[in-house]
């Protein structure tokens, strides 16, 4: 077999007992559990922003970003669930180029997955501790997620792992809200099926165990554009398509229907100076539709302190090295007109 074994990876046990979640940290995690399943729910009238760096390489600038955030947050509390985007886990189309801190804690430097689980789980502690916010992540990797499951309150299942069996049995056992993204291809079924296996109870093998769970209510879809067979960018944020998806949701036989809708990627063909734009014609679209205003719970928004991107070895604090994010003073202003619209 072409397999050669680098090293043995520590087990999750270990690695949480290793660097464990302080508890009054456990205490803020639990109370923002609750609240972002209060707006999936529909429980809850405030509106859930998933914002941050593409991915995130750099643990003190996203802890500087994050914290930025965090006041943000206070302005807006009565308004806007801010989430922050840590993702610490980058798929790559052709398998080549930086796949994210938990490859490489250095980013630099050789992959060490050991080195970068503790990494990463250092970087989200130490976020949470600086911001009073957990926050959000990818799961690319299901077999990967007992390292991180005391940590987030948020998970989102990317286009090219959303149609995966393991990524949807792993998600019916989760007790935290996951977001389904269409595949790029755009088609809204398998996205819809995704959510359909996830919401239902399954028997089947994870983390060296046979287990039975129990399914996952928040599990919901997430709209991200998609490219079609020329290889066009096509958007699936306008409100007839919204308007569409929504109706194809409510027909299927689904708990907690929700709609969140990604503003950058496909549907903004890449340009991440869009966004604003973007987020503010979903708004619009919710505010003219009472039904959308109830299916649409929020946004994901890519944002960094700098905007644009830099080449790996730029040294550019607080700019992405993967696809370009809005900066930070842009999206301060965007954030506060999206409560605006919120009533």
């Amino acid at each position: 077999m072409a397999f050669h074994v680098i090293q043995d990876l520590p087990r999750p046990e270990e690695m949480l007992t290793e660097l464990p979640l302080p508890d009054e940290l456990k205490a803020v995690k639990k109370l923002r559990d609750m609240q972002v399943s209060d707006i999936i729910r529909g429980d809850s009238p405030a509106f859930l922003i998933i914002v941050g760096p593409c991915s995130a390489h750099d643990a003190d600038a996203v802890c500087e970003y994050v914290s930025r955030l965090a006041r943000v947050q206070e302005k807006v509390k009565d308004r806007l669930m801010l989430m922050p985007r840590i993702y610490t886990n980058k798929p790559r189309t052709l398998g080549t180029g930086y796949k994210g801190m938990l490859h490489q804690p250095d980013h630099m430097g050789k992959p060490n997955i050991v080195k970068g689980i503790q990494s990463l789980r250092q970087m989200h502690i130490r976020a949470m501790k600086e911001s009073g916010l957990s926050a959000a992540d990818e799961m690319l990797y299901p077999g990967n997620y007992p390292y991180v499951e005391d940590l987030l309150s948020y998970v989102a299942i990317g286009a090219r792992s959303v149609a995966n069996q393991q990524h949807r049995l792993t998600v019916s056992g989760l007790d935290i809200p996951v977001g389904m993204k269409n595949p790029t291809s755009g088609e809204v079924r398998v996205m819809l099926e995704s959510i359909y296996a996830a919401q239902h109870s399954h028997v089947f093998v994870y983390n060296n165990k046979e287990v039975h769970t129990d399914g996952n209510p928040l599990t919901h879809a997430v709209l991200r554009g998609a490219v079609d067979p020329s290889g066009i960018r096509v958007p699936n944020y306008h409100y007839e398509d919204l308007a569409r998806i929504s109706n194809l949701y409510l027909k299927q036989d689904l708990q907690n229907p929700a709609l969140i809708v990604d503003v950058n990627h496909d549907n903004s063909n890449k340009r991440y100076e869009e966004q604003p734009r973007i987020a503010l014609e979903v708004m619009k679209s919710r505010r003219i539709n009472p039904d959308l205003k109830k299916m649409i719970k929020g946004l994901m928004i890519e944002s960094y302190l700098v905007g644009g991107r830099q080449e790996m070895n730029g040294t550019t604090f607080g700019q992405s090295i993967t696809d370009p994010c809005l900066g930070w003073n842009d999206t301060e202003r965007l954030l506060l007109k999206i409560a605006d619209e919120v009533d």
